[in-house]
C-alpha cells in the first residue's frame, strides 16, 4: 500500500498547488458554505418562459421534482445540463462539490434533448464509463465503470438496489426518469456489496404541484414508432396535499439485427402524499413489457473476424419480460436537524428466453443449436435512514445511520438442442439474409433456485470545520445465499454460503475558495461469489479498495462546472483457473484499474449547454491465468475496455433576436480509443469515432398560438460508421446509422 499510498500523497499534492494557482487569492475568501445550504424539496418549477425564448427540451414537470431531500431522492439544482446537489454519494443533501468521490448528473433536459432511448445511451457522455462493450445488444442495460462490471450489481433505482440475476435483469425506460447519477468508485459503504467501479442511480419521474403535461409522437428507420405521455397535477379537493403524474412509452419497432425487435410498453403512475411541509409519502409504480432479440450477436470467423451472418432464427429468436415494481419514498422531518426516511420496493421480472445459434460453419453449412430459458426473479428493498445534524464548537455535524435489507428469489427452467443445420448454398449477400427455418422447441430438463438475503448496517459522519468537509462511513453487512439445482420436478439438496463483510470509506475536501475544492478519499467494497472450490467449501467475496483524488470546481456566477479526478482501484480474491489443476477454481486472481478523468458541464442560456467528458484508463491483470490453462496473463490489459475515451455533446438554441429564432442546433462526438480484444493481448481492436446530431424547432416562434408545439430529429453515428469490437475472444457489431423524428406537445 506504501506505493499507492506515495501516488495518492502526489495526487492530491499536485491538484491543491494547481487549484492555489489558478486562485491565488484563495486564502482571503471565505468559505461558508453549508452542507444542506440547497434545498431540494418538491419545489414548484418555475414558470415557462415566454413563447419562443428558448426554454431548452424540458417540460415543466421536469427537473427539482425530487420527493425527498435525502437519499433516493435525486438531484437538484439543475439547470440545464447542470446539476448541483445529490444524494447519491452520501444519501444525504450534499453540494457535489463537498462529495470526496467523482459524481455526474445525466439530467432531465439532456436525456430530452439526446432522445436516450436506453441507458446505456444516457451513458454515453459520461466520464468513467464504457457502454458499449457488446456493441448493439437492446437486451441489456450492461455497461462499465472504470473497466468493471456494472450489469448486475451496479444500477439502482431511487436509491436502492435492482436486483439482476440471468436475463431477468429489468431495464430501464429512460422517459420515466428524471435524471440518471453516476457515482464512480466503491460505494459498499452506504449500499453493500457492488462492483468496485461505482453505482448508477436512475431516478424516477415524481409528481410535482403544478398541472403540466406533454406527448411524443416518433418514428425512424427501422420501422420505429413510439408514443410517450407525461401528465400530472395536483388532485382537485385535496388542498395542496395529493399530486398525481402518469407517465408511458409505447414503441413496436424492427432493429438492424435480422427477425430481431425492440417493443415495449410502459406505464408507471405516482402519487405524492404531503400533509404537511414536514411529511412527503410518494408512491412509486410502474408495469413494463419488452420483447427484444433472443441473441444480438453475428457469427465469428476465426481470427476475431465478426461476419455478416447474424446467429438467430426469425422462429425461435426472442426475449420476452414482464415485469412490475410498486414502492413508496417517504420523509418526515422531525425538527429541521432530525429527518426520517424510509424507502421501499417490490418488483418481480419473468423472462422467457428462445434463442438459435451458429456453432461453426463447415463449408456452406451452419451447425446449430437452441435454447429455451425461463426466469422468475422477485425482489425486496428496504432502507431506513435517520439523518441529524448537530453543531460541537467550531464543527458542524451531518450524520446519517440507517439499516437496509434485500432479499431476491430466483428460478431458472431451461432446456437445450441441437436443430437442423443451416443451408447456406447460394447466399451471396449476408448482411440482407434472414433464417427462418423449422426450430425444434426443448423440453425444460434443467432447474435451479437462488435465494439471497443481505442485511446492512452503515453510519455516515460529514464533519464541517473551517475550510475542511470530513466524510467518514462505515457500514457492516450480513449476506447470506443459499442455491438448489437439479430437474424441474427434482432439486437437489441447498448449498449455502454466508458472508459477513466491513467496509468504509474516509474522504476529506478542502474548500480553496467556495467554488474551487480539491479532494482526496479511500474506499473499500466487496462483491460474494458463487460456486465452491475442490474441497467444496464456498468462496470468499472478491475485495477492492480505491484511492482517489481530485478537484472540483464551479464558475462564480456561471452554471459551468467541472472536475479532474485520478484513481487507482485494485480488486483482489477473483475467480481464476487454479495454476497447478486446470479443473479446479481457486479465488486468487487480482486487477488492478488506475487512470483519471476529466469533466466540464455547462449551461450557458436556456436551450444552450455543453457537456464534454474524457477517461483514461490503464485495467491489467495483477495476478491472473488464462482460463483453462495454466498460462499466466499476469500485467496483460483487461479485454475490450478502451484506454482512451472522449465525449462531447452541446446544443445552441438561437435567441428571440436572431432570424433563426425558435431554432435548436446540436451535435455530439464519441471516441474510443484502441483496446485488446483478448486477455492474451494478441490482436487490438480499432479505435471508433461516432457523430450525432440534434435539429429542433419551436413552433411558437412562428405564432404565439403555437406554443408547446416542437418538431425534433436526432440523429446517431450519422456518418454510418460500420465498426466492431470485442472482448474476451469474441467479437460484436456496433450500431448503424439511426434516425429518430419527433413531433411534442407540451402544456
Amino acid at each position: 500500500m506504501s506505493l499507492r499510498s506515495a501516488r495518492l500523497g502526489l495526487l492530491l499534492t499536485s491538484t491543491a498547488l494547481a487549484s492555489a494557482a489558478v486562485a491565488p487569492d484563495a486564502t482571503a475568501q471565505g468559505a461558508n458554505v453549508q452542507l444542506n445550504e440547497i434545498s431540494v424539496e418538491a419545489a414548484r418549477p418555475a414558470s415557462a418562459p415566454a413563447a419562443g425564448a428558448g426554454a431548452g427540451n424540458i417540460s415543466r414537470g421536469d427537473g427539482n421534482s425530487s420527493a425527498t431531500s435525502g437519499g433516493g431522492g435525486g438531484p437538484s439544482g439543475v439547470t440545464g445540463y447542470v446539476a448541483r446537489v445529490s444524494p447519491t454519494a452520501t444519501k444525504t443533501n450534499t453540494p457535489l462539490i463537498e462529495t470526496p468521490q467523482s459524481v455526474s448528473v445525466v439530467t432531465r433536459e439532456q436525456l430530452n434533448d439526446r432522445n436516450v432511448q436506453s441507458l446505456n445511451e444516457a451513458l454515453a457522455y459520461t466520464p468513467g464509463v464504457s457502454s458499449n462493450v457488446f456493441g448493439f445488444d437492446p437486451r441489456f442495460d450492461s455497461f462499465y465503470i472504470r473497466g468493471f462490471d456494472e450489469t448486475y450489481t451496479g444500477v439502482f433505482r431511487d436509491g436502492l438496489r435492482q436486483s439482476a440475476v440471468g436475463f431477468s435483469a429489468p431495464r430501464i425506460e429512460p422517459y420515466g426518469t428524471e435524471a440518471v447519477t453516476i457515482l464512480r468508485g466503491p460505494a459498499s459503504g452506504l449500499y453493500g456489496l457492488g462492483s468496485p467501479g461505482g453505482i448508477v442511480d436512475v431516478t424516477s419521474k415524481r409528481p410535482v404541484f403544478v398541472p403540466f403535461g406533454e406527448v411524443w409522437f416518433q418514428g425512424g428507420n427501422f420501422d420505429r414508432y413510439q408514443g410517450n405521455f407525461d401528465i400530472g397535477s395536483p388532485v382537485e379537493g385535496s388542498d395542496g396535499t395529493l399530486a398525481y403524474r402518469l407517465t408511458g412509452a409505447f414503441r413496436d419497432s424492427d432493429t438492424f439485427l435480422p427477425s430481431g425487435k425492440d417493443n415495449r410498453f410502459t406505464i408507471a403512475p405516482a402519487i405524492t402524499w404531503k400533509p404537511s411541509a414536514d411529511t412527503t409519502f410518494t408512491l412509486l409504480t410502474e408495469y413494463q413489457r419488452s420483447k427484444t432479440p433472443g441473441v444480438s450477436t453475428f457469427y465469428n470467423a476465426p481470427g476475431f473476424v465478426v461476419t455478416r451472418l447474424y446467429q438467430g432464427d426469425a422462429s425461435f429468436n426472442a426475449i420476452d419480460q414482464e415485469s412490475y415494481r410498486i414502492g413508496y419514498a417517504f420523509e418526515h422531518k422531525f425538527t429541521p436537524d432530525l429527518i426520517f426516511r424510509q424507502n421501499f420496493r417490490y418488483q418481480n421480472i419473468g423472462t422467457t428466453l428462445a434463442y438459435t445459434q451458429i456453432d461453426n460453419v463447415v463449408g456452406l453449412s451452419a451447425q446449430r443449436s437452441n435454447g429455451l430459458i425461463q426466469d422468475r426473479l422477485g425482489s425486496v428493498a428496504l432502507d431506513n435512514q435517520l439523518e441529524a445534524h448537530l453543531v460541537t464548537g467550531p464543527v458542524a455535524h451531518t450524520l446519517i445511520g440507517g439499516a437496509d435489507y434485500l432479499h431476491s428469489d430466483y428460478r431458472r427452467q431451461a432446456g437445450f438442442g441441437v436443430v437442423p443445420d443451416l443451408d447456406l448454398t447460394g447466399i451471396t449477400n449476408f448482411s440482407t439474409f434472414r433464417a427462418r427455418t423449422f426450430v425444434p422447441r426443448p423440453a425444460l430438463s434443467s432447474a435451479s433456485e437462488q435465494t439471497q438475503d443481505q442485511i446492512g448496517l452503515y453510519i455516515q459522519e460529514q464533519a464541517k470545520f473551517d475550510r475542511f468537509v470530513l466524510t467518514l462511513t462505515g457500514r457492516q453487512d450480513f449476506v447470506s445465499q443459499a442455491t438448489r439445482s437439479g430437474t424441474p420436478d427434482s432439486l437437489g439438496a441447498a448449498q449455502s454460503r454466508n458472508d459477513s463483510v466491513f467496509t468504509g470509506r474516509v474522504g476529506l475536501n478542502y474548500l480553496l475558495t467556495p467554488d474551487l475544492v480539491p479532494y482526496a478519499s479511500y474506499a473499500t467494497t466487496f462483491t460474494p461469489q458463487n460456486g465452491v472450490d475442490i474441497n467444496g467449501r464456498s468462496f470468499k467475496p472478491a475485495t477492492g479498495d480505491q484511492i482517489e483524488a481530485g478537484v472540483k470546481y464551479a464558475i462564480p456566477g456561471t452554471n459551468i462546472t467541472g472536475a479532474f479526478a485520478g484513481f487507482d482501484i485494485v480488486q483482489s480474491s477473483v475467480l481464476q483457473t487454479d495454476p497447478t489443476n486446470v479443473a479446479n477454481t481457486v479465488a486468487s486472481g487480482s486487477v488492478e484499474s488506475k487512470g483519471f478523468e476529466a469533466e466540464l458541464t455547462a449551461n450557458f442560456a436556456p436551450g444552450t449547454n455543453l457537456t464534454i467528458a474524457y477517461t483514461h484508463l490503464d485495467l491489467r491483470y495483477l495476478n491472473a491465468t488464462y482460463p483453462g490453462t495454466t498460462q499466466s496473463i499476469t500485467g496483460n490489459m483487461v479485454s475490450g475496455i478502451p484506454g482512451d475515451t472522449f465525449a462531447a455533446f452541446g446544443t445552441y438554441q438561437f435567441p428571440l433576436a436572431s432570424p433563426l429564432r425558435g431554432l435548436q442546433i446540436g451535435g455530439g462526438i464519441r471516441f474510443s480509443g484502441t483496446s485488446f480484444t483478448d486477455d492474451l493481448n494478441t490482436v487490438r481492436n480499432p479505435t471508433v469515432t461516432q457523430f450525432d446530431a440534434l435539429v429542433a424547432y419551436d413552433f411558437a416562434a412562428l405564432d404565439p398560438k403555437y406554443k408547446g408545439f416542437r418538431a425534433q430529429i436526432n440523429a446517431f453515428n450519422i456518418f454510418d460508421r460500420d465498426y466492431y469490437t470485442c472482448q474476451t475472444g469474441f467479437c460484436y457489431r456496433g450500431a448503424p446509422a439511426t434516425v429518430i423524428g419527433s413531433l411534442i406537445y407540451r402544456w
